[in-house]
């Protein structure tokens, strides 16, 4: 039986081998740690605060750097808190003289705005070989070239760290960045018409740059900003033209947050860029947590920072937070985790399976994976899947603050002006083009129709009958109901197009839509809308280009009908109803207006506005200027409010204190691992199923024995012989 015991041995050995911590796709020695396991789709850019403006972004350096404000993890609407900051700061108004004005001093009269921020004592960076000093005081790194980086590949490599106080200077640093020639950072020109001073030090650097080398470094000590100033080293003053309320948001985005002049000169030594030694590539802050290793192809670390000066879970929130759990940490330190490892998974099937094996902590929910996850009940409520609830897993919901629409250009012969023809046209397509459907089909449901630019979330969003589009749905029974097909005919030949042809001529009418593979450009989606237009007998014409292309035909107003989406940058509704102020006229003023919707009523109504205070005395009489703002564009209807996006994310019960969140960032801080739990669910998960592996070892054995018998018999037969 010689022949045998190979077999045997190596079946014993896979046999042995079959465990749960086999399956594990992390190190042993990850196992049992404070480790949180995350997975991210898109390869981070930019993790300079100056040019970092994307969400798969700030998924890292709002973990890293610490902003003079923040929000309150659970308080809706979004409230802003103190973050490196001691207390919000009260903006001072003053008169083209320098006079202070009272606060309730009206817009004309104010010239500037001045904000005072006070930072809190005792901050301090994490170690970083750029505060790392000699016993002279002087800079370790100071004079690196190409040839002493030889054999440096990683920031860890460097042998020597340091750290130091946050002071006022860093923030300033950081805003006089906003103007760098070289770093392009995309709020520069609207903060430029705000801060006083930083257009003119845009064209200082600008020119001083020219003079230097490419790779020379450009140090903004050398440069004066009129309208930031240093106090005190705990203190610093922005001085903002006119008024301009929504600059404590601004406050509260990484854009605002400290860079050193220390990381500033070492990451511009030559040969850092060569091996991404550079800012860009590794942030450096006075956050919870620090970046420790950058492999945007496969996997991002971020650790506790060891000098992280602390913060306490909140105490207060929502009335169901208590019920939900989410204050049972009231007053603990933060961060609980000590570890985020954030993996790229770039295709959904294998982030879904890991996570239902416990291998990542929280998922969102493919269109491939959703019958799996949730069900739909009658009433079109959300229910996990009876899988999913025997896992303990939780389902958090919550919609976006963000608008995704059609618009009209509005300098169009045909669908544009506020003619009453063209207005008609344009709300006789509102009508029929089912929002609803659309996200029943196309989003297994993950989205509510919009009645207005404004999601829920921002302050002017009315819920009901009060915030309902008259001009889209009829109220009925207590729920908005779109208006059937025969208004939008009636309205359509109001305007000049019965049955979708020319009272006149008789020509048929044809609309352009432009889009990019992004927008509605897939096949699926364009048969669909033409089908919606053809429910009016228009004809629908598709022009579908690369995203540059399509840029350039917004610019110019090359474009009839067009597909477009906005995200909240902050929580107030300035930050979506700029998006129609004529000021902003994307083809007259190059601005976001990519409508050209232009209506001296609104500009009127958006200019009294946008200066008011939600919170104050003045909020009652913001929320009716809001309300007839609203009115106003549901009836010209320069866009097809189409919907807001709802966020479905998945958690285990290990995973605690989770809180959907789309304007703070700063998350990771609160969220707390049950480490104990999720090692006995992985285990109890993994365990391997035996029973096809032993049926398989019976079946070769069943082969086997009897040609290796067989085998036998012939050499003794032989022997004998």
């Amino acid at each position: 039986m010689r022949f045998l015991r190979p077999v045997c041995l190596s079946l014993f050995l896979l046999l042995s081998a079959c465990s749960s911590e086999q399956n594990d796709p992390y190190p042993a020695a990850e196992r049992g740690q404070n480790i949180l396991y995350s997975a991210f789709t898109e390869r981070p850019k930019h993790l300079d605060p100056v040019q970092s403006y994307t969400e798969d972004e700030i998924t890292f350096t709002a973990q890293v750097y610490e902003t003079p404000l923040q929000y309150d993890y659970l308080k809706r609407p979004y409230t802003l808190i103190p973050g490196s900051a001691e207390s919000l700061p009260v903006p001072r108004y003053y008169d083209a003289a320098g006079r202070e004005l009272p606060a309730d001093s009206p817009i004309s009269a104010i010239a500037h705005s001045v904000y005072e921020i006070r930072i809190k004592p005792g901050i301090r960076y994490q170690p970083h070989p750029a505060f790392a000093i000699d016993d002279s005081g002087k800079p370790v790194y100071a004079d690196l070239d190409r040839d002493k980086l030889r054999g440096i590949e990683r920031l860890d490599q460097f042998k020597h760290v340091g750290t130091r106080e946050l002071t006022a200077d860093d923030y300033i640093y950081e805003i006089k960045r906003l103007a760098h020639p070289r770093l392009h950072s995309p709020i520069f020109g609207m903060m430029a018409e705000h801060i006083v001073g930083l257009k003119e030090l845009g064209a200082h650097l600008q020119k001083a740059a020219k003079e230097m080398p490419a790779d020379a470094w450009l140090d903004l000590d050398r440069f004066a900003l009129d309208g930031v100033t240093r106090v005190d080293p705990y203190t610093y003053r922005i001085k903002l033209h006119g008024k301009y309320p929504q600059f404590l948001y601004w406050l509260a985005m990484p854009f605002f947050a400290p860079v050193p002049r220390e990381a500033d000169r070492f990451y511009n030594q030559p040969g850092m860029a060569e091996k991404n030694l550079t800012l860009d590539w590794y942030p450096i802050g006075t956050g919870p947590f620090m970046l420790t290793q950058n492999n945007p192809n496969s996997r991002m670390v971020l650790e506790r920072n060891p000098n992280f000066h602390g913060e306490t879970y909140p105490c207060g929130g929502e009335p169901d937070d208590a019920a939900a759990g989410l204050l049972a940490d009231c007053g603990k330190a933060l961060p609980f985790i000590d570890k985020a490892i954030f993996v790229r998974e770039k295709e959904s099937i294998p982030y879904w399976n890991k996570f239902l094996q416990g291998y990542f902590d929280a998922s969102g929910i493919s269109s491939d994976s959703f019958d799996q996850a949730v069900r739909l009940n009658v009433g079109g409520d959300v229910q996990l899947s009876d899988e999913m609830r025997s896992k303990g897993i939780r389902l958090l919901t919550s919609v976006r603050a963000s608008t995704y629409y059609m618009g009209f250009n509005m300098l169009d012969p045909v669908v544009g002006s506020l003619s009453d023809s063209a207005t008609k046209l344009r709300q006789a397509l509102s009508i029929a083009i089912d929002q609803e459907e659309f996200i029943s089909i196309f989003m297994n449901g993950r989205g509510i129709a919009a009645t207005s630019p404004l999601p829920p979330g921002i302050f002017g969003y009315i819920e009901g009958e009060a915030g309902n589009n008259p001009v889209v749905y009829d109220w009925v029974d207590g729920q908005a109901r779109r208006k059937p097909i025969e208004a939008a005919k009636k309205l359509l030949a109001e305007a000049g197009w019965p049955n979708g042809r020319d009272a006149k001529t008789g020509e048929p009418l044809v609309i352009s839509l432009d889009t990019t593979s992004g927008g509605m450009g897939d096949k699926s989606r364009l048969d669909w809308l033409t089908r919606q237009f053809s429910k009016l007998d228009i004809q629908l014409v598709v022009r579908s280009t690369d995203f540059n292309r399509f840029q350039e035909k917004i610019r110019k107003g090359a474009v009839q009908l067009y597909y477009l989406g906005w995200n909240a940058d902050y929580p107030d509704p300035e930050n979506f109803f700029f998006l129609l102020n004529s000021a902003e006229g994307k083809v007259a003023k190059g601005g976001e207006n990519a409508s050209n919707y232009a209506n001296p009523e609104f500009d009127r109504l958006f200019e009294r506005m946008k200066n008011m205070e939600s919170d104050g005395p003045r909020g009652p009489e913001r929320l009716g200027i809001i309300r007839q703002a609203v009115v106003l564009l549901q009836k010209d209807a320069p866009w097809i409010y189409g919907f807001h996006p709802k966020t479905y994310t998945l958690s285990h019960a290990w995973l605690l204190n989770r809180k959907p969140n789309d304007v703070g960032h700063n998350t990771l801080k609160y969220q707390r691992i049950d480490v104990a739990a999720r090692e006995r669910q992985r285990h109890e998960w993994n365990e391997p199923v035996l029973w096809p592996l032993a049926a398989g070892v019976l079946l070769l054995l069943s082969v086997l024995l009897p040609a290796v018998i067989s085998y036998r018999r012939r050499e003794r037969g032989t022997a004998r012989s």
